[in-house]
């Protein structure tokens, strides 16, 4: 049996797949592989272990061969794939949640802080040789302590933020979904509310919603004018969710006090302007980059690919909602 594996990740999972007896070949840069080298490493493979920035669709599927059985998405999120073309073509498709909950969690919990404090702000500041002494107007930020914040998405992520940020700070809790969780709701004390009402309401919007046709651009220009000129915009989950060209925009103008970013629009690039934004804390998709973490991603991705070519179910199989 044969694996490829579309780019470097930890060793951990590889050697699952050569102790189970498989020959796995990992795409020799670290880099997102080019599309004419994927389609040409993945002919005569039976299981390819994918990354987000990889197109899954006909194209590839049918440069592997008909003896392709299964695609381990290195991710949470499969928007790179086409679950049509998956189906057609009776290749088992599978990801990695759960394992990244708590670390993507403390991650938008780290940006809510980050903007807060003015974090990155005051670091620049202290690089740059601006500060001569303390003074009880420089740098204010806001305290979280007793604010609301609203999660838009309730999820494994979402939930995990609400039951911090619960337990941890005092804050009232809005949430938005498109379906009600009430058992949680009553755990963590959360409001059920629609997005309006949770945009005008909240101090904090923490973005945790899968990327479909329906979540593309579900914060735009209309709903950041909705929120309190005071408010932060966290997101941490997938980049076309915000239109990142009117979140800009409402950066610079005023219409929300900050933002902060782990995914973007048009990854890796930014909106024009969004790096001279002083009010923002941008980083790389780095959310769920723990040791620990992307770690069990790539044991998790493995043991699926096991599980597929010894003919059995996969552990975390992708269902089309």
């Amino acid at each position: 049996m044969k694996v490829f594996v579309t780019r470097q990740i930890p060793e951990s999972g590889i050697k699952l797949m050569k102790d189970a007896g498989f020959d796995v070949e990992v795409s020799p840069q670290d880099g997102v592989i080019p599309r004419d080298l994927l389609l040409q490493k993945v002919k005569g493979v039976d299981a390819i272990l994918s990354i987000l920035t990889d197109k899954m669709d006909t194209e590839l599927m049918d440069s592997a061969g008909p003896q392709l059985k299964v695609i381990a998405n290195y991710a949470v999120g499969y928007d790179n794939i086409n679950l049509q073309d998956a189906a057609a073509h009776n290749v088992i498709l599978t990801n990695t949640p759960g394992v990244l909950t708590e670390s993507v969690a403390e991650h938008a919990i780290a940006l809510m802080f980050a903007l807060a404090h003015r974090v990155v702000e005051s670091d620049q500041f202290m690089r740059d040789g601006k500060y001569v002494g303390w003074g009880p107007m420089l740098l204010l930020g806001n305290d979280i302590l007793g604010k609301t914040i609203g999660l838009v998405g309730m999820g494994r992520i979402g939930a995990n933020v609400a039951k911090r940020m619960c337990d941890g700070f005092g804050v009232k809790i809005l949430y938005y979904d498109r379906a009600r969780s009430e058992e949680i709701e009553k755990q963590y004390k959360m409001e059920f509310v629609d997005l309006e009402t949770l945009l005008k309401n909240s101090d904090f919007v923490s973005i945790h919603l899968p990327m479909t046709p329906e979540t593309k651009h579900i914060i735009g220009a209309p709903q950041l004018a909705m929120m309190k000129k005071t408010a932060y915009l966290i997101n941490t989950a997938r980049g076309p969710i915000i239109d990142e060209a009117a979140l800009v925009e409402a950066l610079k103008n005023g219409i929300i006090r900050g933002a902060a970013l782990d995914v973007y629009e048009q990854e890796p690039k930014m909106a024009e302007g969004l790096a001279q934004m002083p009010n923002t804390v941008l980083t790389p998709h780095t959310a769920s980059a723990t040791e620990e973490t992307r770690g069990a991603m790539s044991e998790l991705a493995a043991k699926n690919i096991i599980e597929v070519l010894n003919g059995r179910p996969p552990i975390t199989p992708i269902t089309p909602k």
